[in-house]
């Protein structure tokens, strides 16, 4: 079955006022550009916009595979929840395109991400120009271009042809024919070209982040299960370093695959403890890549706790909880690593692998504490949030870090690939 990814956006320049959309279909495998979609709407609100967009998209990635799942990521934080069902739609001009989307595809085939809007960068320009055009006078502006190894009916064009200068391919002179571009031939097309073109190459004025180049991702994986994952018992760097169950090593699996058909992985680095390393080579394999084994990854150490179970520690050890619960500075019995301690060495890996990846998107293979440590310092969060965050085993989280030291958590505990 393909997996496609769709990215849409819409925008309006005066809310309601002159709106435009743009939708970009890519291949999750791949990540090839398979088509574009964009238009001039007239005036309507911004959320009228965002949701033609996310239609268009939609739609388009229905005319290349019905049969397809798809993937949609949007910066309207409005229309991801109300589409992922999280929030309810009562505005009565969005109703009735939101029940058309999820018309689309059958249910369960479509999942929903937000995502910054320096993520849905080709979205965004898409629209922007079909909004310029429409500004501009070309009020019936459209542009449908279509990668022509898509397999989309309709082209009229054989297979082999890349896609065209302007969608993001480095084609070679030569060896690719023109792409399939529905408005072409007419001079109003042509004109709306070189306008948006205009567009494109001009700076933008208003309120916009700096550029700031690429972030260094970090996908964060957490282990597949142990023995000792369902039994819930303290697993930490000082006791037993258990290996992957047959549950854990078919999690790693999964999650590999569903890595790979993302395609966005450029490095991965592992804790050194058995059950990391299994896991990242496990990944390693679907992904083609190598794997560095980084120290400052591994888990907390529990000290006597190690292999007991909470309640187990509760009857034993009840002062020594109790305290720990209440202080992140406190250790566990027996002189193990307090949560503190563990916070300051994840900062100091954190610090040294941005620093080696800007731009990039690693993936970072781990435990528990080091993830939640990792989004409790991207969020700025008090070290209490600790014990109020769930991570799955084979969950995936993902914080991107900018070059102005800010940094932006994108995903938590996101266990959808081990439910396929």
């Amino acid at each position: 079955m393909r997996e496609f990814v769709v990215e849409a956006d819409g925008g309006s320049r005066g809310n309601p006022g002159p709106a435009g959309f743009g939708a970009v279909v890519t291949d999750a495998a791949t990540g090839e550009t398979l088509v574009e979609r964009a238009e001039y709407l007239g005036v309507v609100t911004n959320n009228v916009a965002e949701y033609r967009g996310l239609l268009a998209g939609l739609r388009a990635a229905h005319d290349l595979d019905p049969a397809a799942t798809v993937h949609v990521r949007m910066d309207s934080k409005l229309v991801v929840e109300q589409m992922s069902g999280r929030w309810k739609i009562k505005h009565p001009d969005m109703k009735p395109l939101a029940a058309e989307a999820a018309r689309v595809f059958p249910p369960g085939r479509v999942t929903y991400e937000w995502i910054p809007r320096e993520r849905n960068k080709a979205a965004d320009r898409l629209a922007n120009e079909a909004m310029d055009a429409g500004v501009s006078g070309d009020t019936g502006y459209s542009v449908r271009r279509e990668s022509v190894g898509s397999g989309a009916a309709g082209t009229g064009v054989g297979a082999g042809a890349g896609i065209g200068v302007g969608i993001g391919a480095d084609v070679e002179a030569g060896t690719a024919e023109a792409p399939v571009d529905v408005t072409a031939g007419t001079a109003k097309a042509a004109a709306a070209d070189v306008r948006a073109a205009r567009s494109v190459a001009a700076p933008t004025s208003g309120w916009s982040a700096p550029d700031l180049g690429a972030p260094a991702t970090f996908v964060l994986l957490r282990h597949g299960e142990t023995p000792l994952t369902p039994q819930k018992r303290f697993s930490g760097s000082g006791g037993t370093d258990p290996s992957l169950s047959a549950a854990g090593r078919e999690q790693a699996e999964r999650a590999g695959a569903a890595l790979a058909r993302r395609g966005t992985i450029q490095h991965i680095v592992s804790s050194p403890l058995a059950r990391t390393r299994e896991t990242a080579g496990i990944v390693a394999a679907h992904l083609g890549l190598e794997v560095t084994v980084e120290d400052g990854l591994r888990e907390t150490d529990f000290g006597a706790w190690e292999g007991l179970t909470f309640a187990e520690v509760r009857e034993r050890h009840p002062d020594d909880l109790n305290a720990w619960l209440a202080d992140t500075g406190a250790r566990p019995t027996g002189g193990g690593e307090s949560f503190a301690e563990t916070a300051v060495r994840v900062a100091a890996v954190r610090d040294k692998l941005t620093a080696a990846h800007a731009g990039r998107t690693v993936l970072l293979v781990t435990h528990v504490t080091p993830i939640k440590t990792f989004v409790r310092l991207a969020l700025g969060a008090p070290p209490e949030s600790l014990f109020r965050m769930e991570l799955s085993a084979a969950s995936v989280s993902a914080i991107a870090y900018y070059a102005d030291g800010n940094a932006s958590v994108r995903l938590l505990n996101d266990t959808s690939h081990l439910r396929a």
